[in-house]
């Protein structure tokens, strides 16, 4: 069947000439999420930019201008706060595209069991945050920690030492201030390579076949065929992937606050937590909406280099242009280089080390299996890839599950065995005592309902808005279109850390603190434009044709949304919801903001405040870690490859 024509000017109304064909269907359909972005992120985000023009004199606002951003000039807290978040992005994400690669080629020349290593792999990232921390908190204790008990038993610990890696053994990871931001770097990236390595996963998929095989008949070598076609090919998806984690990770909060709350001292403050500090503990929110709205730049920077990148797509680009791009990039790297040397010394040469050493491993691999093939040692060059594949996949797989593996026995330890530290590895014998003392002492049942009835609100309300807000941006013709599309990327990016001081002061003047509403009020800013944006990739992968066909026998435009489009939206569907409800079910800043009450409190919350001080349940801690984890996990192991679809289709593609 032939594609219809599409009308012609004299079909259409004049009002359908000025905005566009699909104008009343486009408005009704966007309305929903124009609503709730609207007064959910840019009128809080206006609310906060005329905040930080004045100061609180006990109950009254006084306006000062641009005083509260001139005094941070002068706040040495602020200016350390600001390097701290520099160091702590760039460190983390340069060892995230490291590890994540490398996964992901792992995983990727896999013939057996690629989906059950890849779902084991994304463990670390669907965990809650209040879980990592608890366990990485547990693990790096210096003394009970299995961390310093296993590295000294092996001898690692020493070395590291002798070597000048660590300044004394046994290490305070946390408590030293030497390593205390390597330690929380660490963690995060344990909890972020599996978003990366799921990213270049989809990427890896995309890139032609044929390429890989032009190039060996042409005698590339492995390592000429990763650098001429692997790495051209993952430049999108990588460039996409590591801006948008960057963002991410620049305004990170709850896990440095559940690992060190900024400490020791203020080595590991970021100056999200400075904002925390001085609007919500020192309740001037004129100097906290400073903080944030001084470091927007930044991230305008960050949102304008994504938005260029998602607009341009994959194509190619003269030769000319990509020398000068390529010249750019090396002056750049340089440029980034110098300015982290400068910032962290101390840390810049301990990570060259570690890096220097994975890479050299792996060259000397690359070189043996090269030597063999030139040899025409078929079988030894296969037998030693093999074998170093294997060994790095355990070393991977040891690094991601060894965290997990704790909290589930130590789940399942006796209080004695918990307090003496005896058989760390293994329960004995095996009992349920601490999920009993979890229910008996602590409202865990409550808060398991409310981040339940939380998560499940906010998305429904996200995938609903998102349905309908990314097929109009997808298929329906508008004037405003690609205004709208930007501007919901732009509110997916904006950082939580610039929103929840409007956000707390609109649900004070509302009075909807200590509630549950307020989280399912509030959750929708950081769900929905992600929602929409990935539908909206999503939707415009389906083949028009079909849409078209079903308009011709006789659908409506809505008809043929729900009969056609839907049904074949379902891997897009499934993985929105996933992530979506993952956040809902993870998130904390708004939780542990708005909410104060133990009866409204949600898991991370909750599970955060049983902490009193140095006294740490750890067994309770562990049973709750399993109890808030086992949901999502299963979740991900049914959705893993819809989710996989999802992000090919929409979000890695743009």
């Amino acid at each position: 069947m032939t594609e219809p024509p599409p009308p012609g000017p004299g079909s259409l109304t004049a009002t359908q000439r000025r905005l566009g064909r699909d104008w009343r269907l486009a408005a009704l359909f966007l309305t929903p999420t124009a609503v709730l972005v609207g007064a959910l992120v840019l009128v809080p985000i206006a609310q906060s930019i005329i905040t930080s023009t004045t100061e609180r004199h006990g109950a009254d606002s006084v306006f000062v201008g641009l005083a509260n951003y001139s005094a941070l000039a002068g706040d040495g807290q602020f200016r350390t706060a600001v390097v701290n978040s520099f160091v702590f992005t760039a460190y983390a994400e340069i060892f995230k595209v490291v590890l994540g690669l490398a996964a992901a080629l792992l995983l990727h020349h896999l013939r057996r069991g690629r989906a059950v290593l890849t779902g084991l792999l994304l463990v670390p990232w669907v965990v809650p945050t209040v879980v990592t921390a608890f366990s990485w908190r547990s693990l790096l204790d210096p003394i009970f920690g299995s961390v310093n008990t296993l590295l000294t038993a092996s001898g690692i610990g020493p070395l590291l030492a002798s070597v000048q890696l660590v300044d004394s053994w046994p290490a305070g990871w946390l408590s030293d201030a030497s390593l205390a931001m390597p330690s929380v770097i660490l963690v995060n990236v344990w909890k972020g390579v599996p978003f990366f390595t799921v990213c270049f996963l989809a990427g890896l998929k995309a890139i032609p076949a044929d390429q890989y095989e032009a190039a060996t008949i042409d005698g590339a070598s492995a390592w000429q065929r990763f650098a001429h076609v692997t790495l051209p090919g993952l430049r999108h998806v990588m460039t996409v992937t590591v801006t948008l984690s960057s963002i991410w990770t620049f305004n990170n909060f709850d896990l440095i606050w559940l690992l060190t709350q900024g400490g020791p001292g203020d080595v590991t403050t970021p100056y999200v937590l400075v904002a925390y500090t001085k609007a919500i503990l020192q309740l001037q929110y004129g100097a906290g909406a400073a903080v944030t709205l001084v470091m927007l730049p930044v991230i305008g920077v960050l949102v304008f280099y994504l938005v260029r990148l998602l607009r341009e797509g994959t194509g190619t680009e003269p030769p000319v242009r990509a020398r000068t791009a390529r010249w750019v990039a090396w002056a750049g790297a340089a440029a980034f280089t110098g300015l982290l040397a400068w910032a962290s010394p101390q840390i810049f040469w301990k990570a060259a080390v570690v890096l220097g050493v994975m890479l050299l491993v792996a060259a000397a691999v690359g070189r043996l299996v090269s030597a063999f093939q030139a040899r025409g040692g078929r079988r030894a060059s296969a037998f030693v890839s093999r074998l170093g594949s294997g060994v790095a996949l355990a070393g991977l797989l040891t690094f991601v599950l060894f965290p997990i593996y704790w909290i589930a026995v130590t789940a399942f330890k006796s209080e004695g065995q918990v307090v003496m530290r005896v058989h760390d590895l293994w329960p004995t014998p095996w009992t349920l005592e601490q999920f009993g003392a979890l229910f008996t002492n602590q409202p865990f049942g409550r808060w398991y309902l409310n981040t339940l009835l939380i998560s499940g609100a906010s998305t429904v309300v996200a995938l609903l808005c998102a349905v309908l807000g990314g097929y109009a941006l997808a298929r329906l013709r508008f004037r405003g279109a690609q205004g709208f599309t930007v501007t919901v990327l732009l509110t997916y990016v904006m950082p939580g850390a610039l929103l929840f001081i409007p956000l707390y002061q609109l649900l004070i003047r509302a009075r909807l603190t200590d509630s549950l509403w307020s989280l399912v009020l509030t959750y929708p800013t950081f769900t929905l434009p992600f929602a929409t944006w990935l539908l909206a990739g999503y939707f415009a992968s389906i083949p028009a044709d079909l849409e078209d066909a079903a308009l011709v026998d006789g659908c409506s435009r809505v008809q043929a949304f729900g009969r056609v489009v839907l049904p074949l939206a379902k891997p897009g569907l499934l993985a929105v919801a996933l992530f979506t409800l993952t956040n809902a079910w993870n998130e904390f800043l708004f939780a542990f903001v708005f909410v104060t009450k133990d009866e409204y409190k949600t898991l991370p919350v909750g599970m955060q405040s049983m902490i009193a001080g140095d006294v740490v349940p750890q067994g309770q801690l562990a049973a709750a870690s399993l109890l808030v984890s086992i949901p999502v996990v299963i979740m991900y192991a049914f959705g893993q490859r819809f989710l996989t679809e999802g992000l090919t289709a929409g979000a890695v593609k743009g």
